[in-house]
């Protein structure tokens, strides 16, 4: 853990690292009416662990797709306030921005393992073609290195052809990752990435999330108070679609500043 960073909630946080993205007075509407996050201010730090922890439907996988504009793919969704992207001062929420784009700086990986009805090689190659490379010797050395990134390619180099539903729970769940690392994201989104799988695939999955952030910024929802404790740099607890408290973890763990906070960590509520 960091401990020179203080987070400050409402305001720009003091978190002493870097930031890799900046929300800024975010909102988001669903197609219902739904106003899901409520003016959100939050700087993510680059190449740090950020959990973000809450009851369900306190709007946090909400938040999460915001970074990667999921929520485009639904009419109606609608977005206010800006997530720059630094270095570039890129609004990924701009409508000159294409949101294909944002995806391959931006992956993810979801609750359940989603691997596509292909070879292992391709399913981690998808994102590469989407970006029409072509040549077949440059997606072959990013394939092994997005596997060996995320712990795989012993287990699947001598059937890179075989179909990825082939391989076990915890092998999806890490195939789903290469897919997501082959691009070079900036960004590396985890939505309850282990709430699936059993004990021994979770302290896997846990494992390589420690060692890719010396590579790739990461932000993970998820309930499990240990794992956030275990997992991450900075936590940021929210209720009702808005952020009560985010700052280092050991520091919200222990001392909050909030009362709603403190309620939520220790059980009375939530």
């Amino acid at each position: 853990m960091n401990n020179k960073a203080s987070g400050q909630v409402g305001t720009r946080p003091l978190i002493g690292d870097a930031p890799k993205a900046s929300v800024l007075n975010l909102n988001f509407h669903y197609n219902t009416g739904l106003h899901a996050l409520k003016n959100l201010n939050m700087e993510v730090p680059q190449n740090r662990v950020t959990a973000l922890i809450g009851p369900s439907g306190c709007g946090k996988s909400t938040f999460l797709r915001c970074f990667n504009r999921m929520h485009d793919l639904y009419p109606g969704n609608r977005y206010e306030g800006e997530i720059v992207l630094y270095p570039d001062n890129t609004n990924l929420l701009s409508p000159q921005v294409d949101p294909i784009e944002v995806r391959m700086r931006i992956g993810m990986v979801f609750q359940k393992s989603n691997p596509f009805p292909k070879s292992v090689f391709a399913n981690v190659a998808y994102g590469l073609r989407i970006r029409r490379e072509k040549d077949r010797h440059l997606l072959e050395e990013k394939v092994e290195r997005a596997l060996r990134e995320a712990a795989l390619w012993n287990e699947v180099k001598d059937r890179l052809g075989s179909l990825a539903n082939n391989l076990s729970g915890g092998q999806q769940q890490r195939l789903c990752i290469a897919r997501a690392l082959a691009t070079d994201p900036e960004i590396l989104l985890f939505d309850e990435p282990t709430s699936a799988l059993d004990p021994i695939a979770t302290a896997s999955i846990e494992e390589l999330i420690r060692q890719l952030n010396a590579k790739v910024t990461i932000l993970i929802v998820t309930h499990n108070m240990q794992q956030a404790a275990r997992l991450s740099d900075f936590v940021a607890y929210m209720y009702m679609g808005e952020i009560i408290e985010f700052g280092l973890t050991d520091q919200v763990f222990t001392t909050p500043v909030k009362n709603e906070t403190q309620n939520y960590i220790t059980g009375r509520f939530g």
